[in-house]
């Protein structure tokens, strides 16, 4: 199945209830502009099993620790915004979730080589991705940046990235 994501944006009060997420709109509930029915519908309801990520983007929202505890017992991720609705936090359940664990060791274990070619693909898209945003800004293609991608050695040791990012500022402002 499926799992859903939630995201928030509004102020809400998010609990617990007979293994259900409850999630009250306070806006929804004091607004008198609002008919009746619609303020009916302030309080929903999700089965937790359902939700896989919920995203907080909002300084006015309230979760109960038990809220918590049981979307972390699901294996849902709780993300949470800063004021400028980029992710500052991640909460992720510790155990009960063998593949994120074996994912986690096997990042541990990898060898130096691994790690260094894997950043070098990392840098290679970036540079790649920031080239193509910079071509449809700009309307003409950036054959700098796509030579500095493919300069990229494993581990960025001439630090193209850097290279790359400045120029990528510099020439979007």
């Amino acid at each position: 199945m499926i799992k859903k994501t939630l995201y928030f944006g509004n102020p809400a009060y998010l609990s617990l209830r007979n293994a259900q997420l409850v999630i009250k709109l306070p806006e929804v509930e004091k607004c008198s502009s609002l008919p009746e029915a619609m303020k009916r519908q302030s309080e929903i309801t999700k089965p937790i099993e359902d939700i896989g990520v919920v995203i907080l983007d909002n300084k006015q929202i309230t979760i109960t620790s038990g809220a918590i505890e049981a979307l972390l017992e699901n294996n849902c991720a709780l993300i949470t915004c800063d004021s400028k609705s980029m992710p500052i936090g991640l909460m992720l359940p510790l155990y009960g979730n063998t593949t994120q664990n074996e994912r986690f060791r096997k990042q541990l274990d990898a060898s130096l080589p691994l790690k260094k070619q894997l950043w070098q693909q990392t840098i290679q898209a970036k540079i790649n991705n920031q080239a193509s945003s910079l071509s449809i800004c700009i309307n003409e293609d950036i054959k700098c940046m796509r030579i500095w991608a493919n300069d990229v050695r494993s581990g960025d040791p001439d630090n193209l990235e850097a290279r790359a990012a400045a120029f990528y500022w510099k020439t979007l402002f």
